[in-house]
């Protein structure tokens, strides 16, 4: 999957994965990212997610990294903020409150980027990718963040030949095989989803459920 295709979904508004209120995962078990008093939590391919607002009244900071600078500018003037604006290089980092977005490509971050995160909550990231990059992405994210980085991770599950990703069906022995070998990894929660979201029985799916994970980088 190629960038053009997530910048053409927010230039044209294309944005059905984006939630109009705090993911309920995140109200139920974000206190299990134990995030410390000034520390910082990291949103990858954050878009322009409410979550990042919730998480940073938690009391640490935030940092997103996404594609979009049409959904970087959304997220900061939905939210009445007006970002200083800085230039690393590969990023173009804009920033509000304790909310730091790096407007780019995930791929390119560094250690030095995300040194002093100790937790990372995904709702919309891994299931955004395709088989092909989905490990790529776990390898490159245990790869930079510290030891010890807790992990919220949420999953839908679901007959893949029933629906053309995004989002992409993500199963619990996957996320063993992707994370097992640099992670603890913790079933929080496995719930049938298909009721909630018409849109997807439209479509023909006959089961999808969403897991929650916690995962601890050794």
């Amino acid at each position: 999957m190629k960038k053009e295709f997530w910048l053409e979904r927010w230039e044209r508004a294309e944005i059905g994965f984006h939630q109009n209120e705090i993911n309920p995962y995140l109200l139920r078990f974000g206190q299990k990212l134990s995030v410390s008093p000034g520390g910082e939590v990291f949103v990858p391919l954050c878009g322009k997610s409410l979550d990042m607002v919730w998480l940073r009244q938690q009391g640490g900071t935030v940092l997103g990294v996404e594609l979009s600078a049409i959904a970087v500018q959304d997220f900061f003037k939905e939210n009445g903020q007006s970002p200083t604006h800085s230039d690393s290089g590969k990023f173009e980092c804009c920033e509000a409150d304790g909310i730091r977005i790096l407007c780019g490509d995930f791929f390119d971050l560094g250690k030095e980027d995300v040194a002093n995160v100790s937790a990372v909550y995904d709702r919309a990231s891994l299931v955004a990718l395709p088989p092909e990059m989905r490990e790529r992405y776990a390898r490159h994210l245990a790869e930079i963040l510290p030891p010890a980085t807790k992990i919220l991770l949420v999953t839908f599950d679901y007959p893949q030949a029933e629906m053309q990703g995004p989002p992409f069906a993500v199963s619990v022995n996957e996320v063993e095989a992707l994370y097992g070998k640099y992670a603890e990894i913790r079933l929080l929660a496995q719930e049938d989803v298909l009721a909630q979201n018409p849109r997807f029985r439209e479509r023909g799916m006959s089961r999808m459920q969403e897991n929650v994970f916690l995962l601890t980088l050794r």
